[in-house]
């Protein structure tokens, strides 16, 4: 009798090992295929949208050359410029020169800045560009955590109501220095922002995060922290962030819609790009 109640002690044992191992694969499996969809996910990154009238088609920026006022003589002012030309040309409605069309209409005027709104006003029009962002980079630190720093005023002038589309501008913009333009640019900045984005401060790093939804590998072990860890994608948060405001701005001087939360607000006394 001792013998029969071991054995079905044992059978009872293999038996609670076999369903132990078969839920544990269960779980294994249902884990693997979960863990499997998370990588297919797709998020949808937070896109600008310009607040202009759309039926004469995208308007057209430009950005000047950045000066440097970080005190770091390292700073590659001509590659944070490309990024902001990246960034406006991820606004709905808006088109961007790059910055070898503006540099090459500079030398070709004999111009190495933009001091003056005269100056904005002579260039955008040797450009046919509808607004012209200039400015500085004020700070500059690329070691984790990063820190930098930028103060940029967009010139824009008025598009005119009475004309219909004009296919044509953008890609004459692009190959002729002569186009015209359809009105005269403001005496002063429609829009500026003055933002020193420093990753040690919290506001900064949800900042970062919320920049990251859509922009970054799920799968990646550093997730969004990974835009921290190099300077290249942290400027290119940092020129979403600053057009972000300018746009911002520039809603609420055309009347449509308000700013988002966090918008900068504008200022009298514009920076001035320097070379």
């Amino acid at each position: 009798m001792a013998i029969d109640t071991s054995v079905k002690q044992q059978v009872r044992g293999d038996t609670w090992r076999r369903w132990a191992a078969a839920l544990g694969a269960g779980v294994a499996m249902i884990c693997g295929a979960s863990c499997g969809n998370n990588r297919d996910v797709l998020e949808a990154p937070q896109v600008l949208v310009s607040p202009y009238d759309q039926s004469q088609g995208d308007a057209l920026w430009a950005v000047v050359p950045l000066g440097n006022e970080s005190g770091v003589s390292s700073v590659d002012t001509y590659m944070i410029a490309d990024k902001l030309v990246a960034a406006v040309d991820q606004v709905r409605g808006v088109a961007c020169l790059p910055v070898n069309r503006t540099i090459q209409v500079m030398r070709a005027r004999g111009i190495s800045g933009v001091r003056t709104p005269e100056e904005a006003r002579a260039l955008a029009a040797s450009l046919g560009a509808d607004g012209l962002i200039v400015g500085n980079v004020t700070a500059y630190d690329p070691y984790d955590p990063p820190t930098l720093g930028l103060a940029l005023a967009l010139y824009v002038r008025e598009r005119s109501t009475d004309s219909g589309p004009d296919p044509m501008r953008l890609q004459q913009a692009y190959r002729d220095d002569r186009v015209s333009v359809r009105s005269n640019f403001e005496s002063r900045p429609a829009a500026t922002v003055s933002e020193t984005l420093d990753a040690k401060s919290h506001d900064v790093l949800m900042q970062v995060k919320n920049y990251a939804q859509g922009r970054h590998d799920r799968t990646s072990a550093s997730g969004w922290r990974g835009i921290l860890a190099s300077m290249d994608r942290y400027t290119e948060f940092a020129a979403y962030v600053a057009v972000s405001r300018l746009i911002d701005q520039e809603r609420l001087r055309v009347g449509i819609g308000a700013p988002r939360e966090g918008a900068a607000s504008g200022d009298s006394s514009p920076p001035t790009a320097q070379r």
